[in-house]
């Protein structure tokens, strides 16, 4: 037989493949018709493999193409792809989509949140018996004074962006998990991270260095404080399954949930860590009060933008953050 002879003859087949195979991640964009031509192509390249290996001297040859029938394999039995492509998708496809399916929920518990925190501020600064009572004076001075602005100076920067990272992970983790007890615990932690915001930004209005409070806040707090609300509005629509599951079982639902609150915790942690490394070097640096703002402004437009542009088009596409259809359908084993 002539090897290079049936080598051109066949190269064209094994190209074919390849760009079957490299289309096989995104199945929603190949036909029936394509699918069965993939399935048909990689059968005729593993026999092709078989004869080149037995009579071929060429390693790169046999390499390629034993490479591209491993691939093949992959996409026609459903083999996980353990390679990046999982790591990419996640972050173009499960991430967002799941985030964007949510975003009503994300947007009421973010009003919400923000007027919870809006009312017990303007309660501190025009209540002067709550002003005097919550909080001992001496303790309200040094924090107007000096201890709000310390706490971002008080540790090296690599270090403070390591405890903020793992303290607002814990919360946004938190938020979620608490959703499965119907969603009550959750309220409780966005209730008391409203609480606490409001009080800090009251006595320090109060004191008149608003202008201080929210020079130090904002460049990082609107990225972090968006993924907070995330994390509740994840959690209470986690509870709320259980409550409403709609036409599935409650444990279907409650099933389906689960599996995407997970992967937005993933998403989320990566998040955090953008928000914790800018408050520990953007937000107490020497920059300009409107750059470090800027800064923190185009951190938040940036992740709402890439919620929304991914998002949408993975929901468009199909996809609601969670397992492929033919893997969450199998919910119990069976013989």
């Amino acid at each position: 037989m002539d090897l290079d002879a049936y080598v051109a003859v066949h190269r064209p087949e094994w190209i074919r493949l390849g760009q079957l195979v490299d289309r096989a991640g995104r199945p929603r964009r190949m036909s029936a018709d394509e699918l069965d031509e993939m399935v048909e192509l990689y059968q005729r390249a593993a026999t092709h493999l078989s004869v080149i290996r037995g009579r071929s001297h060429d390693p790169n040859l046999v390499d390629d193409l034993a490479s591209l029938v491993t691939r093949g394999r992959a996409a026609v039995v459903g083999a996980p792809d353990q390679g990046w492509h999982v790591v990419g998708r996640f972050f173009a496809v499960t991430f967002p989509a799941a985030v964007y399916v949510r975003r009503y929920w994300v947007i009421a518990t973010t009003v919400m949140s923000l007027l919870v925190a809006l009312a017990f501020a303007l309660w501190i600064m025009n209540n002067g018996d709550a002003r005097a009572n919550l909080v001992p004076p001496d303790e309200v001075a040094d924090l107007c004074r000096s201890d709000f602005a310390s706490y971002y100076t008080e540790n090296p920067a690599s270090s403070f962006a390591s405890q903020v990272w793992t303290n607002n992970a814990w919360v946004a983790a938190q938020a979620v998990a608490f959703g499965v007890l119907f969603g009550i615990p959750t309220l409780l932690v966005l209730l008391l991270n409203s609480v606490n915001l409001g009080i800090v930004g009251g006595y320090m209005g109060s004191c008149g260095e608003g202008g201080q409070f929210f020079s130090l806040i904002l460049p990082h707090g609107m990225l972090e404080l968006t993924v907070v609300f995330v994390a509740g509005a994840v959690g209470l629509r986690l509870g709320w399954s259980i409550i409403a599951p709609g036409p599935r079982r409650r444990v279907e639902a409650l099933a389906a949930e689960g599996r995407a609150a997970i992967g937005i915790v993933l998403g989320m942690a990566v998040v955090l860590a953008i928000s914790g490394v800018i408050e520990a070097f953007v937000t107490p640096s020497s920059l300009p009060t409107a750059i470090r703002i800027g800064i923190g402004a185009l951190a938040w437009a940036g992740f709402v933008a890439y919620v929304w542009i991914y998002g949408s088009r993975a929901v468009a596409a199909g996809e609601r953050g969670d397992l492929e259809e033919s893997l969450a359908a199998d919910l119990v084993p069976v013989a």
